[in-house]
């Protein structure tokens, strides 16, 4: 396989797809992001209660890791979320502790929070 794979655990907010891509490409040497997309993920993550939702997030991030050797896995939130309709610091609270669920799953690779701003700009947590 040629390229470098990372993974982004995603919005399926279409404001947000490029931004991130662009960041993960640009910051991190990606050639392509896999990008695994849910209405407020970091929200389902952190909560930890949706089953399926979170076992679909984890197989889909395994098989990015496994498969495509992806060794980075960005857990993102994002202003004017639709899906999570809570402030930033709260989402921040949310996406920190999303990481830590997906520390969890073992996938051997960095594992980093972004926030994409109402400008549609990248920043870490």
């Amino acid at each position: 396989m040629h390229g470098k794979f990372v993974t982004g655990i995603n919005c399926m907010d279409g404001r947000v797809q490029l931004p991130v891509i662009e960041y993960l490409k640009d910051k991190y040497g990606a050639d392509y992001v896999d990008m695994i997309t849910e209405p407020g993920p970091i929200k389902i993550l952190s909560e930890n209660e949706e089953k399926f939702a979170v076992e679909s997030m984890r197989n889909r991030a395994r098989i990015s890791a496994e498969c495509h050797g992806s060794g980075l896995v960005a857990v993102v939130g994002h202003y004017d979320c639709a899906g999570n309709p809570v402030c930033r610091e709260v989402q921040r609270t949310q996406t920190l502790s999303a990481m830590e669920v997906v520390r969890s799953w073992k996938l051997h690779g960095q594992i980093i929070g972004l926030w994409v701003d109402e400008n549609w700009e990248v920043c870490e947590i």
